[in-house]
């Protein structure tokens, strides 16, 4: 994450990408075993980033990483252009 990033990206949200980006699915509390916030918060932030298309959700509290999640990991995706999806 950069000094550049968007508002709605927290210094968390890279590492979540990249241990999705090495596990096939995820739940978050998975993930609060490896990075610093506790399970709700990363269960927060998966579904700030499945609304952002950079992770998908495939059930109730289980996320991957997407194509477009991984682009923004090769660097080819400035977060800043993703706009949110509508809940609607």
């Amino acid at each position: 994450m950069t000094d550049d990033s968007p508002e709605w990206m927290h210094p968390v949200d890279e590492e979540l990408l990249r241990l999705l980006q090495d596990e096939e699915l995820f739940m978050p509390d998975q993930l609060a075993e490896e990075v610093e916030p506790r399970a709700p918060q990363v269960a927060y932030r998966c579904r700030e980033l499945a609304k952002y298309g950079l992770v998908t959700k495939h059930a109730m509290g289980m996320y991957d990483i997407s194509d477009l999640g991984e682009r923004y990991l090769a660097g080819e995706v400035d977060p800043n252009e993703l706009e949110p999806e509508d809940d609607s």
